[in-house]
């Protein structure tokens, strides 16, 4: 399979990348700002894989412009199709709605919700050509109908909803074509960016955790589900 995952240097993204590319059939490409830590993440998937073909790409999601050209370029020097995306990318502001700045929310839209559709219109023709086709949008309980919600992340959970909006939107633009677009919608998960905006809280669950259970969810899924918006939390939404 060839797999694409956004925001791959660390946390969920970091381990999704080492799961897919335990399989040495697999062909993984890795996207994400800091070529230091995707050349940290190459090395730990050929630490256990020595036929591990991961494919590291440093490229800046906020570059809206270059995702239908660069980025795309990059991606097809590895790959002529594309069986599953993971929309894993994700930027968290905790700061009160009155406070937050116009930059600080153009930022969390742009990193949330616009980068991940502007990657999908460029990707589409790749996906077109699989067999398998599946795109799997990681958004938040806090943009989940119905959830708890919590102070400081109006913004952040605003444009979560989105995503899970426009994945129910393209799956039935989509369907003729047959390209299943999921989303699933996390709890909290101990991770770096979840600790950076809620220093010192202990989430239930690792990051490895559920990273299995997204790659489970993205090789399995699209044979039964479409448009399908998946809570994933050990609390009551």
């Amino acid at each position: 399979m060839n797999i694409v995952i956004t925001g791959s240097s660390k946390g969920i993204g970091f381990e999704l990348a080492k799961l897919f590319a335990q399989n040495d059939e697999n062909t993984v490409i890795g996207i994400a700002r800091s070529e230091v830590l995707l050349t940290e993440l190459k090395n730990e998937c050929i630490k256990q894989n020595l036929k591990s073909k991961f494919r590291p790409i440093v490229f800046d999601l906020e570059d809206l412009s270059a995702i239908n050209s660069n980025l795309k370029s990059q991606i097809e020097q590895y790959v002529d199709c594309i069986d599953i995306l993971i929309n894993n990318a994700g930027f968290l502001l905790n700061k009160s709605f009155q406070e937050t700045q116009i930059e600080e929310i153009q930022r969390t839209f742009n990193v949330n919700l616009i980068s991940p559709a502007i990657l999908l219109q460029s990707l589409t023709p790749l996906l077109e050509k699989s067999d398998i086709k599946h795109v799997v949008n990681i958004s938040s309980m806090g943009g989940y109908q119905g959830s708890s919600k919590f102070s400081g992340l109006s913004f952040y959970s605003a444009s979560k909803a989105a995503l899970a909006n426009l994945t129910e939107c393209l799956a039935e633009e989509y369907k003729e074509k047959h390209i299943r677009f999921n989303c699933l919608a996390l709890g909290a998960v101990n991770t770096e960016m979840l600790q950076t905006a809620f220093p010192g809280y202990k989430a239930p669950l690792k990051a490895e955790e559920m990273s299995q259970y997204i790659y489970d969810f993205a090789t399995k899924a699209y044979k039964y589900m479409n448009g399908k918006i998946i809570p994933l939390s050990l609390s009551t939404p």
